[in-house]
C-alpha cells in the first residue's frame, strides 16, 4: 500500500546543484527493479492475478532474458506461486531457474507475504516465513538471506531477531516515524546494526538499512513533463489489462530530447540521497506498487537512460547499474564502516505526519483479528496431532497425503492473513471477507483432520462424547464451557469416574445452558469425556443467577458510592462490586473499578483531522459509552461469573450496546487456574464514527507508562508522551498478547487472544480499544472503500492477572500461552487415551512440532546438483521428518529461576511422542543446517561474544529449530 507524497528540487544546471551540496566524488547507485504488489488491500488476490501480478512475473522473466545485464527482486511468494503453479509455461520456468543461477532475479523476505510487525503473533510470522522458504527451496534450492520490509506501518524489533534466527544478513525497514526519520536523516544515522532482542544481544543482531524520505517509490515528479516519472508502464487497470496496451499515466518515452533532463533528474535525486547516509552507495529502488506489469516498456526506457548516465559520469558524479539487494548490501558490508548499534527498542508506533497517528489499525476490524488468531491456535494443535497420529499410529486408516493438504490449505490461509494490509484490517470490505472465507475453509479442514485422527470406525452419538486435546507441552487442570439444551448433566472422564461440572443458564440464549467441565490433561494429552442429561447430579453444580438493579451512571452523590460493597471471592483473590454503580470497586487492596469509553470520530475533512482503517484521531479523551449499568451474578463451586450490561438509557429495555462476562474461577484440586481473572465481552453493534474503548482505571502510580508486547516475543516500555498535536493517538500501541501497567510493588497484567491498541491516558488507567466504526467523506478513503463501516458484533476476550511484579513476572508468559492455546474440543469419540505426555520445564514453550512436507535436504549441495540436473524433488513429502521449535519464555533477569538457561534432554522429552532416532539442529525455517549458517559480521561500536555451542541448552529468549526422526 502506498500513500507516500514525494517531491524534489532540480536545478537548471547539476553540477550547480552538486555542488551546493560539497559532493564531488562519484556515488556508485544500485537501481533495484521491484514491483510492490499487496496480497489484498483493496483487490482480492484472483482481481490481482488477473489485472497485473501474472504479468509482472511473466513479462519479468522474458525481459530478463531478453537483456543479459537486467535484474529484478521478488519480494512476497503468494503471487508467485500462483504464478509458478498455474500460469508460467514451461519456457518460463525454464527461464527463471536460469536467472536465478545468473543471480539477476533475487527472492527477498522469501515470505508468503510482507507481514505486518505490529499486530501479528509470533507463530504465524514464523508460520508465512517457514511457508514461502519451504517452497523456495523445495523448488529452486533457494536460501534467503535479505529482507525488504518497506511498508508494514512501523517496525517491531522481534522482526529483526527473526529474520537474523532464519539466517538473514540483512534487513530493510522504511515506515517509521516522521520526527524520528527527519532527525536519522540529517545525522546520517539511517543505517545501523540492530540487536532486537535484549536478552540475545550481539548473538542475532543485523544490519538494518532505514528507507530515506523516498521510501520505497521511484520519485513521480518529472520537471519536465505533467506526466509520472520513470513508471513508463503507467498504473495497472482492473478488472483486466487493456487490450490496447496503453494504460493511464504512463510516462514520458525516453528519447533523444528528453534523455538528459530525464537523466539529471534521476541524478539529483540519487546525490540528495547519498547525503543522508554514510557510505558512499546509494539504494535507488526502481518500483512502486502495481509495477512492472509491462516489464518491456520499462526496461526499454530505462536502459537507455543508465547508459548515459553512466557515459557522463564525470560529468553527473554518478555512477548507475542495475542490481539486486544482495549486491547492495555486500557492498555496504565491504565498506569497512564501523555502524551504531540500536538495542531492543522498536520503531511503533507509526506517523506519517503530525496530524496522521497510525494507531487506528491496532483494533481495525476486530472480528478478523480473533478468527485469524482462532486459527492460528487451532492450527497449532492440528499440527502437533496429526504429528502424534504418524508416529503412534504409523499405518493408521487416515490418508496421510489428504490430512497433510488440509494442514496446509490453513497454513495458507493463516499465512495470507498476515500481510501488512491483512490483520491489520485496512483492507475493503470485499478483501475482508475473501481473507474470512479462506480462514473460515481452513479450519473446517483442520477440525475435520483433527476429529478423523480420533475417531473410531464404529458410529457413535456426537453430542454425548467429546474430546479435549491439551495443545501444550505442560500438564494443565483447568476448565472447557460446551454449550448444552439441557438444565442438568453428569459428565464422565474415560475411567467412567464423574468430573467436576457447574451448568447455568446462559448468558445471551434462553435455551442454552453454559456447562462447565473441570479436566486434568497432560502434555499433548487428548482425553474422553461423556455428557449424559440427568435430573440431578452430585458432582455437577446447578448455578442460579442472581439479579440486581440497574444503576445509573449519573445518579447518586459520588462520595456515597463504595459504601455497600458485595465480596466475589476465589482462593487468590478478593473481588468487590460497588451495588450503587453495578461496576467493580477493587481487587484485593486494589481499587478499581472498569467501564466502557467512546472517542467520537470526525467525519468530514473539511472540519479537520479523520479516523479511518488506519489512522485515529482523537480530539481528547474518551467519554462514558453509556448511561446506567445492569448486572447479574452467578456463584458457583467450579467459576463464579459477574455479568455486567451497559445500557444506553436507565430505562431502555432489555437492549444494551456493551457487557462484560467475569468469570472467577475457584482452585481445582490443588492445581488452579484462580489467579486468572476471565472476562468476555459484547461490544456493537456501534453507531457510525465511533471507536469504544475499555477502560480500566486503578489507583497504581504508574506516571501514565505502560508496557506492550512485540508479537508476543518481548515486551517494551512504552513512556507516555506530549506533543502539539495529536497526543491521545499517538501514545496508543499495539498489544498483541499482553499488556500491563505497575507502580513500585504491584503490576496489573491484561492478556489479550487478538490484537488490540492500548494506551495509558491518566495516571493508573489501562485503555483497551475494542472496536471501530467508521465513515468519512475523504476522497481516497472513499475511492477505495476503506472508511471502516463494520457493523459487526465483537466478543474478544481478556485475562486479568493481580500481584506482586515478581509473582506477575513469572506467571505472565505462561498465562499468555494457557490463553492462546486452550484445550481444543472435539465432537468426536475416542477409545483409547494417548497414554504418555510430553512436558516441557516451565520456562520452556513447545513453539512448533508439525510435518512441513517440503523437500528439504540435508545435503544442500546435492539438493542443487538434483534440481540443476532437471531432478525436481516433487516425491511424496517426508512424514517422518518431524520440526520441532523449543522457545525459552523468559528474559535475562525477569526471574531469579525461571529466567537460567535450561538444558534438556530430547530424547527424554519427546519420549512421549515415540522413540527418537536422530536430530538435526537448523535455522528458524528449517533450510539451513546450523552448522553451515555463517551469517555476516559486522564493525559495530560495541564489542560482541561469539560462540558456537550447540547443546540442546536454551538460553533466556532463544528460539531453537530441529528436525527430529524417530525409529
Amino acid at each position: 500500500m502506498c500513500q507516500i507524497v514525494l517531491a524534489f528540487s532540480c536545478s537548471n544546471n547539476g553540477t550547480e546543484w552538486l555542488s551546493s551540496f560539497g559532493l564531488y566524488g562519484t556515488h556508485p547507485a544500485f537501481v533495484l527493479p521491484h514491483s510492490h504488489m499487496d496480497v489484498g488491500w483493496v483487490y482480492t488476490v484472483q482481481e490481482s492475478m488477473r489485472a497485473y501480478a501474472a504479468n509482472v512475473y511473466s513479462s519479468v522473466t522474458e525481459e530478463l532474458t531478453r537483456e543479459k545485464r537486467r535484474k529484478f527482486v521478488a519480494v512476497e511468494q503468494e503471487f508467485f506461486r500462483l504464478w509458478w503453479d498455474s500460469v508460467a509455461a514451461d519456457e518460463h520456468k525454464k527461464q527463471v531457474r536460469q536467472l536465478l543461477q545468473e543471480g539477476r532475479l533475487e527472492f527477498i523476505i522469501g515470505g508468503q507475504v510482507m507481514h505486518d510487525e505490529a499486530v501479528t503473533n509470533l507463530d504465524d510470522d514464523i508460520l508465512q516465513l517457514t511457508e514461502g522458504h519451504g517452497f523456495l527451496y523445495e523448488t529452486f534450492g533457494v536460501r534467503p538471506q535479505f529482507s525488504w520490509h518497506v511498508d508494514p506501518f512501523g517496525a517491531s524489533a522481534t522482526t529483526p531477531v527473526l529474520f537474523a534466527l532464519a539466517g538473514f544478513n540483512g534487513h530493510l525497514i522504511s515506515r517509521i516515524d516522521y520526527n524520528l526519520k527527519d532527525d536519522m536523516q540529517r545525522n546520517q544515522k539511517l543505517q545501523f546494526v540492530w540487536r532486537g532482542s535484549r536478552s540475545l544481544g550481539d548473538q542475532q543482531e543485523i544490519f538494518t538499512h532505514t528507507m530515506d524520505q523516498f521510501s520505497y517509490c521511484t520519485p513521480s515528479h518529472l520537471p519536465f513533463s505533467n506526466r509520472s516519472g520513470f513508471y513508463w508502464n503507467g498504473v495497472a487497470l482492473f478488472p483486466d489489462p487493456p487490450k490496447d496496451g496503453v494504460y493511464p499515466n504512463m510516462s514520458l518515452p525516453v528519447d533523444e530530447d528528453n534523455l538528459h533532463s530525464y537523466a539529471q533528474t534521476m541524478v539529483e535525486n540519487i546525490q540528495q540521497r547519498a547525503q543522508w547516509f554514510q557510505s558512499n552507495h546509494v539504494l535507488w529502488p526502481w518500483g512502486c506498487d502495481k509495477q512492472f506489469f509491462n516489464s518491456s516498456v520499462q526496461f526499454q526506457n530505462m536502459d537507455p537512460l543508465l547508459d548515459y548516465i553512466n557515459l557522463h559520469s564525470e560529468q553527473f558524479g554518478v555512477t548507475v547499474h542495475y542490481s539486486t539487494l544482495s549486491e547492495y548490501f555486500q557492498a555496504i558490508h565491504q565498506s569497512g564502516h564501523t555502524w551504531e548499534v540500536r538495542g531492543s527498542q522498536d520503531f511503533l508506533p507509526y506517523s506519517a505526519e503530525p496530524l496522521q497517528a497510525w494507531t487506528g489499525f491496532y483494533a481495525s476490524r476486530n472480528v478478523l483479528k480473533g478468527v485469524a488468531r482462532h486459527a492460528s491456535s487451532l492450527l497449532h494443535a492440528a499440527e502437533s496431532l496429526f504429528t502424534w497420529y504418524l508416529v503412534n499410529i504409523p499405518g493408521g486408516a487416515v490418508p496421510k497425503e489428504w490430512a497433510l493438504q488440509k494442514l496446509r490449505d490453513l497454513r495458507w490461509a493463516l499465512s495470507e492473513v498476515q500481510h501488512h494490509d491483512a490483520i491489520t484490517g485496512t483492507e475493503s470490505p470485499k478483501v475482508a471477507h475473501m481473507y474470512l472465507q479462506h480462514l473460515t475453509q481452513g479450519m473446517m479442514g483442520a477440525q475435520e483432520v483433527m476429529v478423523k485422527l480420533l475417531i473410531p470406525a464404529q458410529p457413535f452419538d456426537s453430542f454425548d462424547h467429546i474430546v479435549v486435546y491439551n495443545p501444550l507441552a505442560w500438564n494443565v487442570t483447568t476448565y472447557i464451557n460446551v454449550t448444552v439444551p439441557f438444565p442438568m448433566a453428569t459428565v464422565y472422564d474415560d475411567e467412567g469416574h464423574p468430573v467436576s461440572a457447574q451448568i447455568q443458564q446462559s448468558a445471551e440464549s434462553d435455551s442454552a445452558y453454559d456447562l462447565f467441565i473441570v479436566v486434568n490433561l497432560k502434555g499433548l494429552q487428548h482425553r474422553r469425556y461423556v455428557i449424559r442429561a440427568m435430573a440431578s447430579s452430585g458432582r455437577t453444580h446447578a448455578a442460579t443467577v442472581v439479579t440486581f438493579e440497574r444503576r445509573s451512571r449519573t445518579q447518586g452523590e459520588p462520595r456515597k458510592r463504595g459504601r455497600r460493597l458485595l465480596p466475589v471471592l476465589n482462593e487468590c483473590y478478593a473481588l468487590k462490586v460497588d451495588q450503587d454503580t453495578n461496576l467493580l470497586h477493587s481487587i484485593r487492596s486494589v481499587k478499581l473499578t472498569q467501564d466502557f469509553g467512546e472517542y467520537r470520530a470526525n467525519g468530514d475533512v473539511r472540519r479537520g483531522p479523520v479516523s479511518d482503517n488506519y489512522v485515529f484521531s482523537a480530539n481528547g479523551s474518551s467519554e462514558a459509552a453509556y448511561e446506567a449499568v445492569g448486572m447479574e451474578i452467578v456463584p458457583g463451586k467450579v467459576l463464579t461469573e459477574i455479568r455486567q450490561y451497559f445500557y444506553s438509557g436507565v430505562t431502555a429495555g432489555n437492549w444494551y450496546a456493551y457487557a462484560v462476562y467475569t468469570r472467577l474461577p475457584e482452585g481445582f484440586e490443588g492445581a488452579a487456574p484462580c489467579h486468572r481473572i476471565e472476562q468476555s465481552y459484547r461490544v456493537g453493534p456501534l453507531a457510525v464514527n465511533r471507536e469504544v474503548v475499555l477502560r480500566t482505571s486503578t489507583d497504581l502510580s504508574n506516571n501514565r507508562t505502560i508496557f506492550t508486547d512485540n508479537n508476543g516475543y518481548q515486551m517494551q516500555r512504552r513512556l507516555h508522551r506530549t506533543f502539539p498535536n495529536n497526543t491521545v493517538a499517538r501514545n496508543y500501541y499495539p498489544m498483541v498478547r499482553t499488556a500491563y501497567i505497575e507502580d513500585d510493588s504491584t503490576r496489573l497484567v491484561v492478556l489479550a487472544e487478538r490484537a488490540h491498541g492500548v494506551s495509558s491516558q491518566h495516571e493508573g488507567q489501562l485503555e483497551v480499544m475494542l472496536h471501530r466504526r467508521l465513515w468519512n467523506n475523504q476522497e481516497w478513503n472513499l475511492g477505495y472503500n476503506l472508511t471502516l463501516n463494520d457493523s459487526s458484533v465483537v466478543r474478544p476476550v481478556l485475562w486479568m492477572l493481580l500481584g506482586s511484579r515478581a509473582a506477575m513476572a513469572s506467571l505472565g508468559p505462561r498465562e499468555v500461552l494457557a490463553l492462546q492455546h486452550r484445550p481444543v474440543v472435539l465432537r468426536a469419540f475416542q477409545d483409547r487415551v494417548s497414554s504418555k505426555a510430553v512436558v516441557l520445564p516451565p520456562n520452556l514453550h513447545l513453539l512448533s512440532l508439525s510435518v512441513p512436507g517440503w523437500a528439504y535436504s540435508s545435503n544442500h549441495t546435492q539438493h542443487l546438483q538434483d534440481l540443476q540436473q532437471g531432478n525436481e524433488r516433487k516425491t511424496e513429502p517426508e512424514f517422518g521428518r518431524i520440526l520441532l521449535r523449543i522457545m525459552h519464555l523468559f528474559e535475562v533477569g525477569e526471574d531469579p529461576v525461571l529466567s537460567k538457561p535450561t538444558t534438556i534432554n530430547l530424547k527424554e522429552v519427546l519420549d512421549g511422542l515415540g522413540q527418537l532416532s536422530s536430530v538435526e539442529e537448523r535455522s528458524l525455517t528449517g533450510i539451513w543446517d546450523i552448522s553451515d549458517l555463517h551469517r555476516w559480521n559486522w564493525n559495530s561500536t560495541e564489542e560482541s561474544n561469539t560462540g558456537n555451542d550447540f547443546r540442546v541448552t536454551v538460553s533466556p529468549k532463544e528460539i531453537r529449530t530441529f528436525f527430529v526422526y524417530f525409529k
